[in-house]
């Protein structure tokens, strides 16, 4: 399938926050992709989004409809 890379995979078990089991059903509605999918690609993301920032750099977003842009942040 594309976007899997070959190997072995690995077993982990998470504890959700309420919130973040929220967050999870949210996406999972959103693109009808599984559990493990969203969260696979949320954890890419996120390691791309740190890495950026790591490296001196500023990832910004745009809502819908607005024209202004927003300094993304993870405290």
């Amino acid at each position: 399938m594309a976007g899997r890379s070959p190997g072995p995979l690995e077993r982990v078990t998470v504890n959700l926050t309420p919130r973040s089991a929220k967050a999870l059903d949210d996406v999972v509605q959103l693109t009808r992709d599984t559990k493990t999918d969203v969260i696979n690609r949320a954890l890419q993301v996120y390691a791309y989004v740190e890495k950026i920032m790591y490296d001196g750099g500023a990832v910004y977003i745009r809502e819908a409809e607005s024209e202004d842009l927003e300094r993304l942040k993870f405290f």
